[in-house]
């Protein structure tokens, strides 16, 4: 079993980053069989560059649960799932951090959709959710909105359990080496953006 996830937060580095919309998919494989998604209050300033980016403004969670409200649902629908995000170290050191400041200590087995798309789906010139999905002609409902970006993670993770011949997804779950931690500050959307060939970038 899998549990897709989705969050959007009040920054793009994960560190001192809150919640603001998370979107979770139980996936079997072939379907989903369950779903939960829910604006969230971060109980901080949303910047207005990432209101531009998401469409999600103060107003809109200054109403919805806080994390503490949604914690037992975040447990009860990822137990003994594994955890699929699209850069995975992001979404899970995010939510990880959440429960910390709880005092729970939330451990998942956890697979990611860019590494096992680099594998799969070689030669794209980029392996953000956006190119991916435009690659495969996968319909992205609402970008950079949980619920949109997890549906079109779900479908993009189905085609890789499809073509998955040569047991990547086998390897990587059985695999001792950890995904590559980010340093906390760094903007994912860089790393999403992040060119596949060779050669010298500059960034400003």
């Amino acid at each position: 079993m899998y549990s897709v996830v989705d969050i959007e937060t009040t920054g793009n580095g994960y560190k001192g980053q809150k919640i603001t919309e998370i979107s979770i998919f139980l996936f079997d494989g072939q379907k989903v069989i369950d779903e939960f998604t829910s604006l969230v209050n971060p109980e901080q300033r949303i910047p207005h560059f990432i209101t531009n980016l998401t469409g999600i403004t103060e107003a809109m969670v200054s109403t919805a649960p806080k994390f503490y409200e949604i914690a037992k649902k975040v447990v009860e629908i990822t137990k003994d799932a594994i955890f699929v995000a699209h850069n995975v170290t992001f979404d899970y050191n995010v939510i990880r951090d959440e429960f910390k400041s709880l005092g729970f200590d939330f451990k998942r087995k956890k697979l990611c959709t860019v590494r096992l798309s680099r594998k799969i789906i070689p030669g794209l010139p980029s392996y953000s959710l956006g190119n991916i999905c435009s690659a495969e002609g996968i319909e992205i409902a609402e970008r950079h909105r949980a619920k949109g970006d997890a549906e079109a993670t779900v479908e993009l993770f189905r085609r890789l359990l499809e073509r998955d011949h040569n047991f990547t997804i086998n390897s990587f779950l059985n695999s001792k080496s950890r995904e590559a931690s980010l340093p906390p500050l760094l903007d994912r959307l860089v790393v999403d953006n992040l060119p596949e060939t060779h050669g010298v970038y500059y960034f400003k």
